[in-house]
């Protein structure tokens, strides 16, 4: 008896978009909301901590990085194992771990433990985010996968916003474990959606015992209308290619391209923490009032947020290559522009704050999006997940960079002139790599990886 054998990329590019993929979209971003929103909370956080325990200045910037070297140790040793249990399977463990970590911080009476807990929380954090990306990718069409990546990470930068917001509404009046409690309820509510909606990854289905069974269950729920006989055999875009390896990630044609994202990630996540972490500083130190400090703080998140649907079209007709180009340029000239701004008016400062926040937040969701389209299945969720990792050291340099020359007698201006210079390399980076690949995914090339 002959089976009809079924290519799993055609189906999904050949049938009409629907609400599984759409929900599949949804359920990743609220998991990316969460990340943002604890990545954040912190912020708020330390403040009290600071008063209530009476730490001393040196150890603050302990409990910042903790979660950070968390999150790297989470992107780099932990995401790479979705290969072997499943992007589904990460997601929610992670989901729960990061709960867990987040719920028992609201007990720690000392520094240490804090500090303790929040590298065990940024962990979970970072194994989740990988392979959040890939899940989405996977079941994507071409023409809409970098669009519904950058809503994804909407998710993200939402979660920045919310997190002072309900900072601002809680603890005044309950305290920092008010916030706590939040951040630690809402996964232990996700990880249930996340359980019961959630598609597990084709590539992962397929590598199992009754894998076809699986995958048809899969791919029947999400496109219901499309004809699958029982007992079909499904074939996969990159099968043939070795399982994910982070030595995968720099051997052979995809080498140059990994070395130019890890460049081009380091230093947009360098700009943007930067931006987050000494603009309140730099803008106090001015002498702005209390409440333009906190909008034109926030400008860079709402920009970033509204920039993931125009620039996901754009990757996806225009190229990525091209696309990111244009805005690291553009990023370059208004990181220069505002230096320039801060000697002129509120309202002027507010725009080119707003239009280099556009850049550069936009520009860490756009990466992460050409990051997940340049490579294979294979090596979609190790591959993002050291990107994401090598740029974390870049979101930990940034600051220390900056605070160096502040520390210096650099003013506001000469340290955003400055700043101006590795947004323009991140553009040129992203230029060579359209230069090498001609705007032709990696993913499409059967002898990327061998």
């Amino acid at each position: 008896m002959t089976f009809q054998t079924i290519d799993v990329t055609e189906l999904i590019e050949r049938e009409k978009t629907g609400y599984g993929q759409y929900l599949v979209v949804l359920l990743c971003a609220l998991l990316m909301f969460l990340d943002g929103f604890d990545t954040q909370a912190i912020s708020y956080i330390v403040p009290a901590l600071s008063k209530a325990w009476h730490l001393p200045r040196e150890i603050l910037g302990s409990i910042f990085s903790a979660a950070l070297v968390g999150l790297m140790i989470g992107y780099l040793a932990i995401a790479p194992l979705s290969a072997r249990f499943g992007h589904k399977r990460m997601m929610v463990t992670s989901t729960l771990l990061f709960a867990v970590f987040t719920m028992l911080t609201v007990f720690a009476t000392n520094v240490f433990e804090l500090i303790g807990l929040r590298f065990l929380t940024g962990i979970g954090l970072g194994a989740a985010a990988p392979s959040a990306v890939a899940l989405t990718c996977e079941f994507a069409p071409k023409r809409l996968r970098s669009t519904f990546v950058l809503l994804v990470y909407c998710g993200f930068s939402l979660g920045f916003v919310v997190a002072g917001l309900v900072s601002g509404a809680l603890m005044p009046t309950y305290g920092w474990k008010s916030l706590m409690l939040v951040g630690a309820i809402a996964p232990i509510a996700l990880a249930a959606p996340l359980a019961w909606l959630l598609p597990e990854s084709l590539g992962f289905l397929k590598r199992q015992p009754d894998g076809a069974s699986s995958m048809r269950a899969v791919l029947i729920r999400l496109f219901p209308r499309a004809v699958i006989p029982t007992g079909s055999a499904f074939r996969l875009e990159d099968e043939e290619q070795k399982r994910a390896s982070v030595t995968a990630l720099v051997r052979g044609r995809v080498t140059a391209g990994t070395l130019l994202l890890w460049v081009v990630f380091f230093l947009n996540l360098a700009e943007f923490y930067f931006m987050q972490s000494w603009l309140p500083t730099m803008l106090t130190g001015l002498k702005y009032e209390p409440a333009t400090v906190v909008w034109v703080t926030a400008l860079p998140t709402i920009a970033g947020v509204l920039s993931a649907v125009p620039l996901g079209l754009a990757m996806d007709r225009v190229g990525p290559y091209a696309t990111l180009t244009t805005l690291y340029v553009v990023g370059g000239v208004f990181m220069w522009l505002v230096a320039g701004a801060f000697s002129g008016s509120v309202a002027w400062l507010m725009v080119t704050v707003f239009c280099a926040g556009f850049c550069i937040s936009g520009g860490q969701k756009s990466v992460i999006a050409l990051a997940a389209i340049y490579y294979p299945q294979s090596l979609r969720s190790t591959g993002v997940g050291w990107a994401l990792g090598i740029g974390r050291l870049g979101g930990i340099a940034g600051p220390l960079v900056a605070g160096m020359l502040y520390a210096a007698h650099w003013t506001p201006s000469a340290i955003f002139s400055f700043s101006a210079l590795p947004v323009l390399v991140a553009g040129i980076g992203v230029f060579a790599m359209g230069r090498v690949y001609r705007e032709r995914p990696i993913a499409a090339e059967t002898s990327a990886v061998h």
